[in-house]
């Protein structure tokens, strides 16, 4: 986060994370099969990496679901998601759809699904469970939660969930092993900025900088030029631009130039490592994954394995939907 006074020297009136919300094609895309989905009892899943805003969008989306009063919208608050049971995630649904403001619900399995399997068919409307970062919850919960979707439907109510997550998420869910509820999900990709990058950081500076600011006088074209090539996502736009303006201030450069730019790149930042992250996938989720050890892995990621390992590992990996 920039200081007062480089906010000053450099136009800007709001942080980047106050800058609202910008909407692509992809964006208007999903929020359309979400909408869709949520009215016909499917199970959804929204997945993109690290920082390309999901959870904004998805925040954004429910808000405006709830207001038109057609759906009733809850949501699992629950932090700890490789913790999280379908009971947990059931509770959610109590809490969101009950009147009363602390409801009571049933600890015994088979009485609790009965009540609610009533209180959603009570409600009249469709219900929408949106659960983020979904990625780390375990198989047997999103199995679980396909039948609760079934125990619902039975009730004559309607349940929809929408899982949001990293795309670790999508490929856990077209595992082998998860065919009974991975050919029942729709799965929908979130995709980066791509093409719209450099219009994303047009729009990005004009809503963070004041009304007569000259956005050529704050960072050159050819600099903004750089950042859309380098970079795919709303949360490294942000970081990266700060570090450019915060090197410009310590310089004293105004504008900020493509060799600023160039020089606070970092050069690792999307080595095979950070990028697999983004994905979800960290050394440890690897290691479990690919019945490995964590030391092997970080052998493989820092281009150490031996070149037969390398292959096996690469090919495996490829084959589970990463993206190398």
């Amino acid at each position: 986060m920039l200081n007062a006074e480089m906010m000053t020297r450099y136009g800007l009136i709001k942080d980047w994370r106050a800058a609202g919300f910008y909407e692509t094609e992809n964006h208007r895309q999903i929020a359309h099969a979400v909408r869709a989905g949520i009215g016909t009892g499917r199970l959804i899943a929204v997945t993109g990496p690290v920082g390309i805003g999901k959870t904004v969008f998805l925040h954004r989306l429910q808000d405006e679901i709830a207001s038109e009063k057609k759906v009733t919208v809850a949501e699992s608050l629950s932090v700890d998601k490789a913790r999280t049971t379908v009971p947990t995630l059931i509770s959610a649904l109590f809490y969101d759809l009950s009147r009363q403001k602390e409801p009571k619900i049933p600890t015994q399995g088979e009485k609790r699904e009965r009540e609610l399997q009533k209180l959603v068919a009570r409600s009249g409307k469709p219900v929408a469970l949106f659960v983020d970062e979904a990625h780390d919850l375990h198989g047997k919960t999103l199995i679980g939660l396909k039948c609760l979707m079934e125990v619902i439907a039975r009730g004559g109510g309607n349940l929809s969930v929408v899982l949001v997550g990293h795309p670790k998420l999508r490929n856990d869910l077209r595992r082998p092993t998860m065919e009974e509820i991975g050919h029942r999900t729709d799965i929908l990709p979130f995709e980066g900025l791509g093409e719209d990058a450099r219009g994303y950081l047009d729009w990005l500076l004009d809503q963070c900088t004041e009304d007569d600011t000259q956005l050529d006088e704050v960072i050159e074209p050819a600099a903004l030029d750089l950042l859309a090539e380098r970079l795919t996502t709303p949360l490294q736009i942000a970081e990266y631009l700060n570090r450019a303006l915060e090197a410009g201030f310590r310089t004293g450069q105004k504008p900020i130039t493509s060799n600023i730019v160039s020089a606070t790149l970092a050069p690792d930042f999307d080595d095979l490592e950070p990028r697999l992250t983004r994905q979800g996938y960290s050394v440890k989720v690897l290691a479990d994954q690919f019945q490995s050890k964590p030391a092997e892995i970080k052998r493989f990621l820092c281009g150490q394995l031996e070149p037969a390992r390398t292959r096996e590992l690469a090919d495996r990996m490829r084959m589970a939907g990463l993206s190398l």
